[in-house]
């Protein structure tokens, strides 16, 4: 299976970025890690392999990106308003400097936006601002509100909230989502939601399957056993559903 590592400075972000490419055709899947996970975590916990009857087969070419997590949602001593930022950033990062990367290297019409757990919340809030450059999302434990409180996950702004949260929040923006295009755009989208049934954010999962059925918005949630929120349940997610 062909294997590319690439490192480049990102304007954006004021830093390098590393990314991981598998395959050479096929659909590109834009695969964005979990909360601590770095480019090379969907190569280390078996999620590739799994893929990779699809890729050496030309169907898939996965772009694995790295997170700056700890530098925004995860960065204690920052303003909440300058976590959010840096956020905004790093989707910027993934706007400017990956996607052109990815159309240079394969013209193939379908993009994939895919994540765990918090690679599911970028990956769908990307999908949803930006629907024109997505045909298909893979969301696997995601968590859609990130101002939410639940067991021992707080509230990633502290209480703090602005536009930009808000643009940036999908059960929040969506309700109010108005424009006929960027709506249309989404109906075309082929959505597929995991969650396990144990999940703390399952009612989120549920509460955002609402929202995009009063848009029209057709979509699959799939509700599985357990917590379902380890590698192995990702793997067979990814094996099923990508």
């Amino acid at each position: 299976m062909k294997r590319e590592y690439h490192c480049w400075y990102s304007p954006e972000l004021g830093r390098e970025m590393e990314l991981l490419v598998f395959g050479g055709e096929g659909a590109k899947v834009l695969m964005f890690p979990t909360r601590e996970g770095r480019f090379y975590e969907y190569e280390n916990i078996g999620v590739v392999k799994t893929l990779q009857h699809k890729i050496e087969a030309g169907h898939l070419q996965l772009y694995c990106v790295d997170s700056i997590a700890g530098e925004s949602f995860y960065c204690g001593w920052c303003h909440p308003s300058g976590r959010i930022r840096r956020h905004i950033q790093y989707e910027d990062y993934i706007l400017k400097d990956v996607l052109p990367f990815m159309e240079k290297k394969n013209p193939h019409p379908c993009t994939i936006a895919y994540g765990c757990s918090l690679g599911a919340y970028k990956a769908a809030t990307i999908a949803f601002r930006h629907p024109h450059l997505f045909q298909k999302l893979c969301a696997f434990s995601g968590r859609y509100d990130l101002t939410l409180a639940v067991e021992h996950f707080g509230n990633l702004f502290d209480g703090y909230y602005d536009d930009n949260i808000y643009f940036h929040t999908p059960t929040h923006f969506l309700p109010q989502l108005a424009c006929e295009r960027s709506l249309e755009q989404l109906r075309q989208m082929d959505m597929i939601f995991a969650i396990g049934r144990d999940d703390p954010f399952l009612d989120n999962n549920r509460h955002l399957s609402r929202i995009l059925w009063s848009k029209g918005i057709r979509h699959e949630l799939h509700e599985w056993d357990g917590r379902a929120h380890r590698g192995r349940y990702w793997r067979r997610m990814s094996s099923l559903y990508v």
